[in-house]
């Protein structure tokens, strides 16, 4: 403040009402590129229907706006709002995404590593033009006093008139407008900042660990099947991959071949499989559910017990071990190994591991309890951005490869060349996997990996991933999913390989995954479905 004295700018006194106005105008103006190429697309785009969508979205703002800020909290709200909605626009913009209460989920439960990859120069120019020099404008402004009454009166006839003002502009232009909302509901999500205001009460109820202090029980009555007596303990490791797309994976015909070690390990893939979400906040906990995407349920599936529970319950010892940031609930109250803060000299380094650091010990911790065992390999995988991050050097095969976290700074070639080195790296982690279940000759092993969404890589403009379910591309919502069983498993089960390969043909999803999983592992409850069990028509 007295910065601004010494440059001698004069002060403006106004009244909170009148800078609720100018930050909706601001805002409607200077942060919405993405909203308005959106809502000017496919219809009738002239002045007339830019001038309806121009009131609406200011209407929209002002009403949010107007409900938030206030004299009392101004100096602190308005620049956080600021800050925010440059960030915003920036990743919008950058990576064409859109900020519903998931995509918000994402943001709120990024940690440090994610957040810093996210974090590059060109952030600066928009967070210098959209939120420091507004912010820092507020110093110019002096917001005047007023009786409670009359601010509130004012507040309450400002609120009036941005009702009219989106009425007037759904009637100027209502045959496009309705068309609009009705065919690009989408649109919405790009209306900032009313896009992240909305989405955030809905986004921090979801994540309340307060609304809920003890997981409610699933299958109540999980209980082991018999089994012949005498046999080798069952292993089965189930590895969690992040952001593998199926249509760069070469065991489903990709152009390169992205698989080659699992080519020749004999495994069983499904080339038609499907996730619950097209982000880690939602197709985890959806995946080790019962619910699952046809029976979507997100209260119900955070607010319960995940399949790793009712495995526990059975005698079927779970253990996670994690390189990524976390299990989303999904083992709560479970024994978990976090390593991505591991310091291995030759798989670590700044901050991040290698997905091998999830096999160290692997041995050690399976026999750490005796009896049939599940462990769940929740890779680092593709995480975006930084891809040239997610495999050694010796696995750079594709080349030139895009080596910075900003995307906007590579061609989409180098952007596809790092990530299909990376899905090189998680074949050859997976082909190790298999290799060293093999030697675990004290045990019947299996090895069941699915990724956790796709990835959108510049198709139509898009990247990364996170879209609102009901407009993701098939890029964020298809993913690989292969198979292996060591011999004595097989025959454990009764196990029909060439069943199963059949089966693999037609279309899968993660809502299989439950049912699946209890059927392999012999669990009996009420809440298997035989209908969703993979294996239930390929054993004997």
């Amino acid at each position: 403040m007295q910065a601004w004295q010494a440059l001698r700018l004069p002060r403006l006194h106004w009244s909170s009402h009148r800078l609720v106005v100018v930050l909706a105008l601001f805002f409607t103006v200077f942060c919405n590129q993405r909203f308005w190429a959106a809502a000017l697309s496919g219809v009738q785009a002239d002045l007339r229907m830019g001038l309806a969508m121009g009131l609406l979205l200011l209407a929209a703002n002002t009403l949010v706006l107007g409900l938030l800020v206030w004299r009392w909290n101004a100096r602190i709200l308005v620049p956080v709002l600021l800050l925010a909605s440059a960030l915003a626009v920036h990743w919008m913009n950058t990576y064409n995404v859109y900020l519903d209460a998931d995509m918000l989920r994402n943001v709120l439960h990024t940690d440090r590593k994610e957040a810093a990859e996210l974090i590059g120069w060109s952030l600066l120019p928009a967070v210098l033009v959209l939120g420091v020099l507004p912010a820092l404008g507020m110093g110019l402004v002096r917001l005047r006093r007023q009786a409670w009454y009359r601010a509130l009166g004012q507040r309450l006839l400002l609120l009036l008139l941005a009702l009219l003002t989106g009425l007037g502009g759904a009637l100027l232009d209502s045959q496009n407008v309705a068309s609009l909302l009705r065919n690009q509901r989408q649109v919405r999500y790009l209306a900032t900042p009313v896009n992240y205001l909305v989405a955030l009460p809905r986004s921090l109820h979801a994540s309340n660990p307060l609304r809920q202090r003890t997981l409610l029980p699933v299958a109540a009555d999980a209980h082991p099947l018999s089994s012949p007596a005498g046999r080798k303990p069952r292993l089965l490791v189930m590895v969690v991959g992040e952001t593998v797309r199926a249509q760069n994976w070469g065991l489903n015909g990709y152009q390169r071949q992205t698989t080659p070690e699992l080519s020749t390990a004999g495994v069983i893939n499904f080339n038609d499989m499907h996730s619950c979400g097209s982000s880690t906040e939602v197709s985890l906990p959806c995946m080790f559910s019962p619910w699952g995407r046809a029976d979507y349920d997100e209260d119900a599936i955070k607010s319960h017990q995940s399949l790793l529970h009712v495995l526990d319950r059975a005698g079927i010892h779970p253990l996670w071990r994690d390189n990524q940031s976390g299990c989303k609930g999904v083992c709560s109250g479970l024994e978990i190994d976090h390593l991505d803060d591991a310091s291995d000299p030759v798989l670590c380094r700044d901050g991040r591991c290698m997905d091998e650091i999830l096999l160290q010990q692997l041995e050690q911790r399976v026999r750490a309890r005796p009896g049939d065992r599940v462990v769940v390999l929740h890779q680092l995988g593709n995480h975006g951005p930084a891809y040239f991050q997610r495999y050694p050097a010796s696995f750079a095969h594709y080349q030139p490869g895009c080596q910075s976290t900003d995307l906007g700074s590579c061609s989409r070639e180098q952007i596809i060349n790092s990530y299909d080195n990376a899905v090189l790296y998680t074949d050859h982690f997976l082909a190790t996997t298999i290799a060293r279940l093999k030697a675990l000759d004290d045990y019947d092993s299996a090895m069941l990996y699915v990724s956790d969404h796709g990835e959108s890589l510049g198709e139509k403009g898009l990247y990364l991933h996170g879209l609102p379910w009901a407009i993701a591309p098939e890029q964020q919502t298809r993913v690989p999913m292969v198979m292996w069983f060591s011999p004595g498993f097989g025959q454990s089960r009764g196990l029909d390989l060439a069943c199963l390969q059949q089966r693999s043909t037609r279309p899968a999803s993660h809502d299989n995954l439950f049912a699946s999983v209890l059927g392999l592992m012999q669990v009996g409850t009420d809440a298997y479905r035989a209908d969703q069990d993979l294996f239930a028509g390929c054993r004997a």
